[in-house]
């Protein structure tokens, strides 16, 4: 691409999804700008899973030794029952992991993977992001498209991509308000210093505490230093979906009364927990209006029980910009993006949908049958037919055609 054919893409969102973009965009010789609403660009203090279908795609950026300086490296999953602490593997990471992806599954703190994404770009663009920049609405003709703010700024660009989130302004501004639905479930987070923990909670691995009304995922973070504990349980007295509302931890250990030894432990340990409700979005039919798509939960926003949410903003930044450097006329470029995620992440928000129901099950309350169903819903088999599809995904190579 020569500097007068070089494009102006304008990424309205400043996460993880935008910055991905971003970043496989610079380096493909756009001009990217990005607008964040945030008066300073950051993430919340909590952890993520990075699958080697996420991992594949930083490295192929560039990201290689930051990734596996920040993120820990995980030897296995494994799935306990809630009440007696029984113990059975999910999947070996670690080595099994390089050996049939080719590269590690990873475990890092979100504002580390924010930080990592945000200093690459800014090494090849230093003004690419702006903060202070609500969208407020676009317009676009043939030749281009103008994104327009709150504060009244007009800013011109080629290209316009909606990754603002979950309440994505751009996807009003095309569709009109959404409607979730409340799921009657509520998400706890925290983080634990790991030194606050017996030896025995210490391990590099990822728990999923599975039990009849709820569940618990931890996994380690920033070399082993630190553990992320998301908790889900059914409840409808709270359907407030910001990320950053505080409860406390008495009203923490009450939804987690009666489980294990090992959970009272480290709920005892959380100083802060953070609480959200969840809510379920339909996937978008249509991301795309002339040279304006969507990425991210701005179009596909998923619950979190296949750990696969950043996982899907990245592959889309990736393939979103493949697009864009192959197809030179936007609107078709945009489309063959589309075409080429969509019928991915849809079946990814069904599928999570669908695993509400394993990570809770009655069958569960009872010891005896918690067995029975433990060792036939989460067989390896089963197993592999869940997340061998989306771990194996190249976003490098996926067809556009």
């Amino acid at each position: 691409m020569t500097m007068q054919q070089k494009k102006h893409v304008l990424i309205a969102g400043g996460g993880i999804g935008g910055l991905t973009a971003a970043l496989a965009l610079l380096r493909r010789g756009f001009d990217v700008s990005v607008f964040e609403q945030a008066q300073e660009l950051k993430e919340i203090g909590a952890g993520v899973q990075l699958g080697p279908n996420g991992v594949r795609v930083l490295y192929e950026l560039g990201l290689e030794e930051p990734a596996k300086r920040l993120g820990v490296d995980a030897q296995a999953k494994e799935v306990r029952v809630w009440n007696t602490g029984k113990t059975w593997p999910l999947f070996n990471l670690g080595k099994e992991s390089m050996d049939r992806y080719g590269v590690p599954y990873l475990m890092m703190h979100r504002a580390d993977l924010h930080s990592m994404l945000l200093e690459a770009v800014r090494e090849i663009k230093p003004d690419a992001c702006m903060v202070n920049s609500r969208v407020a609405g676009f317009e676009q003709d043939a030749d281009g498209v103008t994104l327009i703010l709150q504060d009244g700024r007009r800013i011109r660009g080629d290209v316009l991509v909606g990754a603002d989130g979950l309440h994505s302004a751009t996807r009003k501004a095309m569709f009109g308000p959404d409607q979730p639905k409340f799921t009657g479930g509520c998400c706890w987070r925290g983080i634990i210093d790991i030194e606050r923990l017996p030896e025995h909670l210490r391990r590099p691995v990822g728990v999923n505490w599975i039990g009849p009304n709820g569940h618990v995922i931890l996994y380690p973070l920033r070399s082993g230093r630190l553990l992320n504990f998301v908790g889900h349980v059914e409840r409808d007295d709270w359907a407030g979906e910001s990320w950053t509302e505080e409860g406390s931890v008495d009203e923490l250990r009450a939804d987690y009364a009666g489980w294990h030894n090992d959970i009272q432990t480290i709920v005892g340990q959380i100083e802060t927990p953070y609480k959200w409700a969840l809510f379920l979005r339909e996937p978008l039919p249509q991301w795309t209006k002339g040279r304006v798509t969507l990425m991210g939960d701005a179009c596909h926003a998923t619950l979190p029980y296949l750990a696969q949410g950043a996982n899907m903003a990245i592959e889309d930044g990736m393939v979103l910009a493949r697009a864009l450097s192959q197809f030179d006329d936007v609107p078709e470029a945009l489309q063959r993006y589309e075409k080429a995620r969509k019928e991915r992440t849809t079946q990814i928000v069904r599928k999570s949908s669908e695993n509400l129901g394993r990570f809770h099950n009655h069958a569960l309350l009872n010891p005896d049958t918690a067995d029975d169903y433990v060792n036939t819903e989460w067989a390896s088999e089963k197993i592999r037919d869940r997340y061998e599809w989306i771990l194996s995904y190249d976003a490098v190579n996926v067809p556009l055609d």
